[in-house]
């Protein structure tokens, strides 16, 4: 049975940040439409600052909880806006779930995801509907809980995020447009399903 250490922890937060700054343009062109066409530079950078900081560490001698920690401290000191908060406090509560373990299952996984959702539920408040990364995240939550396979989870998040395109912004700076958001996926949403999919593939 495969596990997540450190090592490969930090691992899939490199390949976050490679897959944040090969989706750059396009996320700021989804932000473009209803926002202020940052969300892509926010991400890579915000990921970057993650990679570097988390490449310093001698994984040898610390858990998976001061790896997310670390996470979530370098995504908000590089993020601002409401996506650094939102982040940083889904990687905290996935810090607390890692329990100071130095490795977890790959079957695990599906667990630091309902405890990112649960974070970003927490500090945001959105609510299902309201066109945000939320309407990713809430879902993927649920088939967590329900032991669904990492295929099927990265299915309905990339499901969700498409559904986004049907829903009026409720909030942000997108819900100022009222109605004219709709047709557009909701950016945060895009984000979110990308970094599920990371998570989930790039384990082994």
């Amino acid at each position: 049975m495969s596990t997540v250490d450190c090592e490969k922890m930090i691992g899939i937060f490199s390949a976050i940040s490679t897959k944040m700054t090969q989706e750059r343009d396009y996320l700021c062109e989804l932000d473009g439409a209803i926002g202020d066409a940052d969300h892509g530079i926010s991400m890579a950078v915000g990921f970057s600052a993650v990679s570097d900081a988390l490449s310093e560490l001698n994984f040898d001698s610390i858990s998976l909880t001061d790896v997310l920690n670390e996470a979530a401290k370098s995504f908000l000191n590089a993020v601002g806006a409401s996506t650094g908060p939102l982040y940083a406090t889904a990687l905290m509560r996935a810090g607390k779930w890692a329990a100071r373990r130095y490795e977890v299952q790959n079957e695990e996984l599906p667990e630091l995801l309902i405890a990112m959702s649960e974070g970003i539920e927490h500090r945001g408040k959105a609510k299902v509907g309201d066109k945000t990364m939320f309407d990713v995240w809430s879902p993927v939550a649920a088939a967590a809980k329900y032991n669904a396979s990492h295929e099927k989870i990265i299915e309905i998040a990339n499901a969700a995020m498409k559904k986004t395109a049907d829903m009026t912004a409720k909030l942000g700076r997108s819900a100022r447009l009222g109605e004219r958001s709709i047709g557009h996926i909701d950016p945060g949403s895009a984000s979110a399903a990308m970094i599920i999919s990371v998570i989930l593939t790039e384990r082994n």
